[in-house]
């Protein structure tokens, strides 16, 4: 018999809270600690000329960080046969174990290359998405990409030409086809893109490296960017799908394999490589988390600088579930900080 004026359990009194990545707040600020440090550490090699040594550093700091963050997660995007990294690896499990239960992609640099040559635009990025809900690409590590902002959200199609894509574009933007600006990886396969977009007469940014800073440009109001074309890495997509999600964009892409045996791969393993892929096949989760440390400075963000104090960083961080979009300036000081590398 239960005593009816008996007090409630503990547990009736305090219920275990939720943990869904959705209800997390506090996950966000966690990410933007793993970024900074990925950042931090790589920036510490600008210039010096060895990418391998700046991911390396991005990689092992940012795999340090995440053992501490609360997250039962596993990396689907990561550093994988691209870059044959020992770790953040596919299928490799995050953070301390317990909830939420995530997918988890990763880029310690986008713009490896970018850091060692001392120059512009380079992030270190990470994205979280509800479990089984981020697109696996398997061996295929390119694809062909249109990316736009919010303005232009549900005007694009892969399966039309450049031309009518870009005048598609300008009528939802409000805006004359020469006006706009189509940033695209500067790559000779792109000489095809590249002719198209001047013929129709829209100018033209050319960017070294660094695709998920470049598509996430066309939906950050003042980069003057509006649309994305051409062929990047896959995992760049999955991720810049998730930050444009949080900020209302749009993207869509196509798998590209590199090579015969890569296609026969991509087959075996029951891969459609012919199919066009929408935002949602890419991060089918509503519960997005993304953020984004600058390494370099560049058109997003300001790059990790030095002074006799410390280091100072800025960030993203965006939730797709709440739409909000915030910057973030740290100042860290010297002495913790190494601590916290260490």
């Amino acid at each position: 018999m239960t005593d009816q004026n008996s007090s409630p359990s503990q547990s009736q009194r305090n219920p275990a809270p939720d943990r869904s990545l959705a209800s997390d707040r506090n996950l966000a600020l966690e990410l933007v600690r793993v970024t900074e440090a990925a950042a931090i550490s790589a920036s510490r090699l600008m210039g010096r000329g060895d990418n391998k040594a700046v991911d390396a550093a991005a990689v092992d700091a940012m795999r340090s960080m995440l053992n501490t963050v609360p997250m039962d997660g596993i990396v689907v995007i990561g550093e994988g046969e691209k870059d044959d990294a020992p770790m953040l690896y596919n299928g490799e499990k995050i953070g301390d174990g317990s909830p939420p239960r995530c997918d988890i992609a990763v880029d310690p640099v986008d713009g490896t290359t970018l850091t060692a040559l001392g120059r512009s635009n380079a992030l270190a990025v990470i994205a979280l998405a509800d479990r089984d809900s981020m697109y696996q690409p398997g061996p295929c590590v390119y694809m062909n990409k249109i990316a736009v902002g919010p303005n232009a959200k549900g005007a694009i199609d892969l399966n039309l030409s450049p031309t009518e894509n870009l005048h598609r574009v300008a009528e939802a933007a409000s805006k004359e086809v020469q006006d706009l600006t189509v940033v695209i990886l500067d790559r000779g396969r792109h000489a095809d893109i590249i002719a198209e977009v001047r013929q129709v007469g829209a100018r033209v940014r050319l960017i070294p490296d660094g695709d998920i800073a470049g598509a996430i440009s066309t939906a950050w109001p003042d980069s003057g960017a509006d649309i994305l074309l051409g062929i990047g890495g896959t995992p760049e997509g999955v991720i810049t799908a998730a930050a444009l999600k949080c900020m209302g964009g749009d993207i869509q892409g196509r798998l590209w394999p590199r090579d015969a045996d890569e296609r026969q791969r991509a087959i075996v393993a029951g891969i459609d490589i012919d199919r066009k892929l929408t935002l949602d096949d890419l991060v089918s989760s509503d519960n997005c988390v993304f953020a984004a440390t600058g390494v370099t400075d560049g058109d997003l963000l300001q790059g990790v600088r030095f002074s006799a104090h410390g280091p100072t960083s800025q960030s993203l961080v965006m939730r797709s579930k709440s739409g909000t979009v915030r910057l973030i300036n740290t100042n860290h000081r010297r002495d913790k900080l190494d601590q916290i590398l260490e």
